[in-house]
């Protein structure tokens, strides 16, 4: 099993500093590869909406210059926002600055502030995605690459520079719906997995064994999956419990206000997007079903069970998420790659 780090960069302006945070961050991620972390990830947000990382390609290059082997990723670079090949030629160059460890995680996003900024009808969110995404494919693997579509049309012309990594960098598809898990199948994609997002595990287990029948169906050989999940490990398990409630708590509320009220009110208690925010509510209460959290004996035992129960061969944990203290985060990743991670590194 590989480990890596996640973040969203979510950020409170009441109670954070930008360029601490950056700091903290960068530094955090540093130390990952130091403690034997296999890859770093980063998400792009926007207009203090939800998190402080515009451009994860930016960030990331900082991270390469500083590192030598850790994999640099985004989870995930919002495709329908900006032109497919400014995506292209920038992540192109941060594969090559990071001498090709770069992992490409995209998505469509569902943040209303970014979609109202940019000026993007989010009807249109699922469409430019896969035109944005082909078109970065396409220019990645063909000298001569012109492209018609609805929204995005590029005349004959060869992208420079192309990617280190050949064919491509690593492509992973943020996967939430069932229709996500199919289609990052059937173009034989990697998928982000967010268990404690997505619903129950019995749900999720369901959607990724789909996923791995369509890959075989359509011809592709196995792919990873990386799955993301909360880590809260400390030798006292009520501190482990306590630091996960109240880190959980802040990045729920956080990741929940980027809805208007106004539009809350109108949705139906039926309505599946007011069965999502409301999951996504109850994590601090479910905490040990929906995160690694405890002693690092009980880590062990935990993600033995996840191990299993979802066929693991990448994870990710949110290391300082939900405001939490950078020496608390650095403190449970120094704990888990002492006590927890030699035990699945030496079976792997």
């Amino acid at each position: 099993m590989e480990f890596g780090l996640f973040t969203l960069f979510d950020f409170f302006r009441d109670r954070q500093d930008e360029v601490q945070y950056y700091r903290d961050t960068l530094e955090l991620m540093v130390l990952a590869e130091k403690l034997g972390f296999d890859s770093v990830w980063g998400g792009e947000e926007h207009f203090y909406s939800f998190g402080l990382c515009p451009s994860p390609q930016m960030f990331l290059t900082a991270v390469a210059r500083e590192t030598e082997r850790i994999r640099v990723g985004t989870a995930i670079s919002l495709l329908p926002f900006e032109n497919p090949l400014r995506k292209a030629e920038d992540f192109a160059m941060l594969d090559i600055l990071s001498n090709g460890r770069l992992n490409f995680g995209v998505g469509r996003g569902i943040i209303p502030k970014h979609f109202e900024g940019f000026q993007i009808d989010p009807r249109e969110s699922r469409a430019r995605y896969e035109e944005s995404l082909a078109i970065i494919r396409g220019s990645w693997t063909q000298d001569d690459f012109s492209y018609e579509g609805q929204f995005w049309q590029v005349p004959t012309l060869s992208l420079s520079p192309k990617p280190m990594q050949k064919p491509h960098p690593p492509i992973y598809r943020g996967t939430i719906s069932l229709e996500s898990f199919e289609t990052a199948a059937v173009t034989g994609d990697n998928a982000f997995i967010v268990p404690w997002l997505t619903g129950p595990h019995a749900e999720v287990r369901s959607r990724v064994q789909r996923y791995r029948t369509l890959l075989k169906e359509h011809g592709h050989g196995p792919k990873r999956t990386t799955c993301i999940f909360f880590l809260f490990v400390n030798p006292d398990h009520q501190e482990a419990m306590r630091d996960g409630r109240e880190s959980t708590y802040n990045y729920t509320r956080l990741f929940t206000s980027f809805i208007p009220p106004e539009a809350l009110k109108k949705l139906k208690p039926d309505d599946p997007f007011r069965a999502f925010l409301d999951f996504a509510l109850l994590m601090p209460d479910q905490l040990e079903e929906r995160a690694i959290v405890g002693t690092p004996a009980a880590c062990r035992r935990r993600l033995k069970e996840l191990q299993d129960e979802f066929d693991l061969d990448q994870v990710a944990f949110y290391f300082h998420a939900g405001a939490r203290d950078p020496k608390r985060a650095r403190y449970g990743m120094e704990l888990f790659a002492n006590e927890v991670m030699p035990e699945f590194k030496k079976s792997s």
